[in-house]
């Protein structure tokens, strides 16, 4: 047996055992509760249907941005990275949108576009492209010149090219990016529903936050890291390896 498959088990078996720690030493619920108060006010959310309604709300938002993140940030990197004269120009640009505060993306979009879907998304997409433009920028970079050379001697098209020459190259740029940006995306939908929205995990962190329930903000905090956990495990991870097997071939 690979002990190895355990390592992740055990990591969060320490997680749970930190709480219960803490929680004792705390020794009042509504500070921190321990990990077991919580199952009676989950299984209310879930048979009442608020739970599963309010991450599906969080979910569609972070697939939204998070795909048109990844497609615009990838393609400005592209870009940028292969075309020094497009680097030079929106670099700028760049270190502006990278040092911009979240928060700040965030309130304009709601002043300008107003308190709906199209102003959340936007703002959590804004917030992300240039961290995807960055990390694929650096990896278009390190493209190999030998490999580009081969390409033009067999005359690939552009889209054979990319497909087969420059994509597998950026492959670990590709999912690192994506790694930390499904990771830092849920954390702003989060904010964004927090400010503005009116269904979502955050809009409900927001409703027991003011009613100072501790419990059922871990209920629904722990309830989309667990999802995000899952995409981690069985998307994220899988895809990382399958895209890197030409290296080891």
């Amino acid at each position: 047996m690979d002990l190895s498959r355990l390592t992740p088990l055990v990591s969060i078996a320490g997680f749970f055992g930190v709480w219960i720690l803490a929680a004792a030493f705390s020794d009042d619920p509504q500070i921190l509760p321990q990990p077991w108060l919580l199952l009676d006010p989950l299984r209310q959310e879930l048979a009442s249907g608020e739970l599963l309604f309010h991450l599906g709300a969080t979910v569609r938002r972070v697939l939204w941005a998070f795909c048109l993140a990844m497609s615009m940030g990838l393609a400005l990197g592209l870009m940028m990275g292969r075309q020094r004269w497009l680097n030079r120009l929106l670099d700028p640009w760049l270190v502006i949108f990278l040092n911009l505060p979240a928060l700040v993306l965030i309130v304009l979009c709601y002043l300008w576009i107003g308190l709906n879907e199209t102003a959340a998304i936007v703002a959590v997409t804004l917030n992300k492209i240039p961290n995807v433009a960055t990390v694929i920028r650096e990896g278009a970079r390190a493209l190999d010149p030998q490999l580009t050379a081969m390409a033009q001697v067999y005359r690939m098209s552009p889209v054979r090219r990319l497909r087969h020459v420059i994509l597998p190259q950026l492959a670990p740029f590709i999912t690192a990016s994506a790694r930390s940006g499904i990771a830092v995306i849920w954390k702003i939908v989060l904010v964004v529903e927090f400010l503005g929205r009116s269904s979502g995990v955050g809009f409900q962190i927001h409703l027991y936050f003011q009613l100072f329930d501790v419990a059922m903000v871990l209920v629904y905090a722990l309830s989309f890291i667990c999802i995000m956990l899952l995409v981690e495990w069985l998307l994220l991870q899988p895809l990382e390896r399958h895209s890197q097997r030409w290296r080891s071939a």
